[in-house]
């Protein structure tokens, strides 16, 4: 499987297991993570999610292959990101290795993100000649500012995690051997409250 899904001890954990591949994302794949938030969100114990890759690379962003015969051009990318956005929990990116291009859109969209050091993150859009997907220019935007968002988006910045961290894209740096236990650690507390309330805090910050 390319896309694995669990849930222990009320937090669900994503994983996109295409290793070989620095998990690039085939179209069947965008619709089987959207699917599994779908089924995450239908578990009445779900009280947070873990996005995560396996490997050294989160995400390459789309397969080569499929892009050139239309996948940047998917609505699917832009289904994922409006689904995690719409979780009803707390959702964690915990980014293995780098996130690029497409793929940086469910990241933008997660409440927080974790990354290892020495990742990277960038979306080159203006180099390929595609335009982001709607949603993500305006999630990065109030991540980061307009011209810091523009530095990726239009002057093509590869942005290291230790300076997406001191620009608010990215919310803490972890060791490799540690990212999974501090994304459980963030979810402690909303594991021990009730799903009704950790949802209503969550739809006061938004």
């Amino acid at each position: 499987m390319l896309i694995t899904r669990e849930i222990v001890g009320g937090i669900g954990r994503i994983t996109i297991s295409r290793p070989a591949k620095a998990n690039s994302l085939t179209g069947a794949m965008l619709a089987e993570l959207t699917a599994a938030f779908d089924a995450l969100a239908a578990d009445p114990g779900l009280r947070a999610v873990i996005l995560t890759g396996e490997g050294r690379v989160f995400s390459a962003g789309a397969d080569l292959d499929e892009a050139r015969a239309g996948l940047a051009l998917s609505p699917e990318w832009e289904r994922l990101s409006s689904r995690v956005a719409s979780m009803p929990c707390l959702t964690i990116a915990a980014l293995n290795g780098t996130a690029a291009g497409g793929a940086l859109g469910m990241v933008l969209a997660c409440d927080l993100r974790l990354a290892v050091p020495g990742a990277k993150i960038f979306y080159p859009v203006m180099r390929l000649g595609f335009l982001p997907q709607p949603s993500d220019p305006l999630r990065l935007r109030a991540l980061v500012g307009p011209a810091r968002a523009k530095m990726i988006l239009m002057a093509g910045q590869k942005i290291p995690a230790e300076e997406a961290l001191a620009w608010g894209l990215i919310d803490r740096l972890v060791a490799p051997q540690a990212l999974l236990d501090e994304a459980e650690a963030l979810a402690a507390d909303a594991c021990a409250a009730d799903a009704a309330h950790g949802a209503a805090i969550k739809r006061m910050l938004e």
